[in-house]
């Protein structure tokens, strides 16, 4: 699950305010070790430091828990990470189902990490349907790009194929009590002159 959250992080475009991407982004997954209203510690599960990070006052708070398909309805606005296999087909490896608040942030499929096989969608569901075992789910989404004047991909529809044990996750709007000791979470925001700051805290599963 992780891996696939580290190389779809250029779309988690889910914006807290709007977040800069680059070198002074943070998207840091870890254990709290400590937070209050202005701050959260975190031991960065990649380094094994503890970091600690201001808290923006405009922070955005996301639950994420595991989900199935079947909770997945039409309209629901989505984002997956495929694969393209020798079917030709784009083969789901994680799927989230996000809350309207943020609907429509990323919305567009374009290649992930320079991989011609892999990409991200993020997209609205317009239906599905149950083929030779696997859920296929069709999605319409708008055009997007890449940094800005980077290249710009189409709007459009694509079918993506669920396989059986595909991950699911539900995204919700939540609050500053999801954040606890011992919990782990994902922190994404930026660094500046004052310092490092979180605009977004996923409290993770």
């Amino acid at each position: 699950m992780r891996k696939i959250l580290m190389l779809a992080s250029f779309v988690t475009l889910l914006a807290a305010p709007a977040m800069t991407q680059g070198n002074n982004a943070i998207n840091v997954f870890g254990v709290v070790e400590k937070v209050d209203a202005t701050s959260i510690s975190v031991k960065n599960d990649d380094s094994g430091m503890v970091e600690i990070y201001k808290i923006a006052p405009n922070i955005l708070y996301i639950q994420q828990a595991n989900s199935k398909l079947s909770d997945i309805k039409s309209n629901d606005f989505v984002a997956s990470a495929a694969v393209r296999k020798e079917d030709g087909k784009l083969h789901s490896t994680e799927l989230r189902i996000f809350s309207e608040k943020m609907r429509g942030i990323g919305d567009g499929q374009r290649p992930m990490n320079d991989a011609r096989n892999q990409t991200m969608t993020n997209a609205v569901v317009s239906g599905t349907a149950v083929v030779n075992g696997s859920n296929v789910m069709k999605v319409k989404f708008g055009p997007s790009q890449i940094g800005g004047a980077g290249t710009t991909y189409p709007a459009g529809e694509s079918d993506l194929i669920l396989d059986p044990g595909v991950p699911v996750f539900k995204f919700t709007d939540a609050n500053a009590t999801i954040v606890k000791a011992g919990g782990k979470v994902r922190v994404q925001g930026l660094r500046n002159a004052e310092g490092a700051l979180a605009n977004r805290i996923t409290a993770m599963p």
